[in-house]
């Protein structure tokens, strides 16, 4: 008697089918999530081209009737966003220029330098991290109080010129850099920061732009601290400037969100076009050499 072995799917198969199935949910998770993610943006949009009376409606309306490209030119004219505008770019040009410099030498310092207490140094940084950044507000206005420095742009740059998790994310990237090639530099007769600009700063020009463009993005959109720090509104920025449009009579949302969305274009575009950087940049700063 013939003893017949039941025929079995080949385990390469049963794999690569579900291997296929999960990429689908995650495809489809990933989608949904996507459009959620979008959807305030198109509201923004979609209100910033309608007329006051749509802008409140309810039910709401997606699609106004005829756009309203209008509202714009009403934004510009409800409040100086001219001005606004140039002060966001040099608040956020210098205060990112302030802390790639800080960030780059302790970095350096932190990955290939060494002296004393350093590893205890470091942990005391990274320690701050967990402290809520609200709670250096009060702190931070007194020392700004004290140094003559409100309503200035001094108060809004001076302050955030140095960040702890940009030192750490480019000292993981700097300590992937072998050693070697700074001993052999030691050798060759080249100082710390001969070697530093030349060497070092060219290999990690991905984290670098990394975290300039988590800079840029951060200082660009930051509300409070320069609401709190300026009393002159030909000293604010774009996000404080919003607030022209809430008055005692009500909120103007239909220009509200036209300013809104000349607010958020340039950073969704420098966002955009850089954002293999980014992910560059945070990849490699988890690998050591």
């Amino acid at each position: 008697m013939k003893w017949f072995k039941p025929k079995t799917k080949d385990k390469t198969q049963l794999v690569t089918v579900g291997d296929k199935y999960t990429k689908a949910v995650a495809y489809v998770l990933l989608t949904i999530g996507a459009f959620t993610m979008l959807i305030p943006f198109l509201w923004m949009v979609s209100t910033s081209l309608k007329s006051p009376a749509e802008a409140v409606s309810m039910p709401p309306i997606w699609i106004p009737k005829s756009f309203k490209v209008e509202n714009f030119l009403k934004a510009f004219e409800v409040a100086p966003f001219g001005r606004y505008f140039l002060n966001s770019v040099l608040i956020t040009s210098l205060s990112t220029i302030g802390e790639l410099l800080t960030t780059i030498l302790a970095a350096f310092a932190f990955a290939k330098m060494q002296f004393y207490g350093k590893n205890l140094l470091f942990t005391i940084l990274i320690a701050t991290m967990m402290v809520p950044g609200e709670l250096l507000i009060i702190p931070n206005y007194l020392t700004i109080s004290r140094l003559g420095l409100i309503n200035t742009y001094a108060a809004m740059i001076v302050p955030y010129v140095a960040s702890v998790f940009s030192v750490f994310m480019l000292k993981q990237n700097f300590e992937s850099v072998p050693n070697e090639l700074y001993y052999a530099a030691k050798v060759d007769g080249s100082s710390d920061f001969k070697f530093l600009w030349t060497i070092m700063v060219p290999l990690s020009k991905s984290a670098i732009v990394a975290v300039s463009i988590l800079k840029i993005i951060g200082s660009w959109n930051a509300f409070m601290w320069p609401l709190i720090v300026t009393n002159d509104r030909m000293l604010r920025p774009l996000p404080v400037g919003l607030q022209a449009f809430t008055t005692e009579a009500g909120t103007q949302y239909e220009l509200l969100m036209a300013a809104s969305a000349i607010v958020v274009a340039p950073m969704v575009i420098i966002y955009l076009f850089l954002q293999r950087y980014i992910i560059m940049g945070v990849s490699k700063s988890g690998l050591k050499g």
